[in-house]
């Protein structure tokens, strides 16, 4: 697959730009709240928070 090297749109920067402005609100709200998160990082599912579990379980049980 080739990918091309185009800069990207107006259009993909002004929502690229939303897009982290709304996941840093949802973070900046859970942290404030005290719960967890779940983030995607170096190939695997991580939880980071004061509260979050210590394991994952496929089922999603703690």
């Amino acid at each position: 697959m080739k990918l091309a090297k185009n800069p990207p749109s107006k259009e993909s920067q002004i929502i690229q730009t939303a897009l982290n402005k709304a996941i840093a609100n949802a973070l900046e709200k859970k942290r404030k709240l005290g719960q967890y998160a779940v983030m995607w990082e170096n190939d695997r599912v991580v939880y980071k928070g004061p509260d979050a579990p210590d394991t994952h379980n496929k089922q999603g049980e703690r």
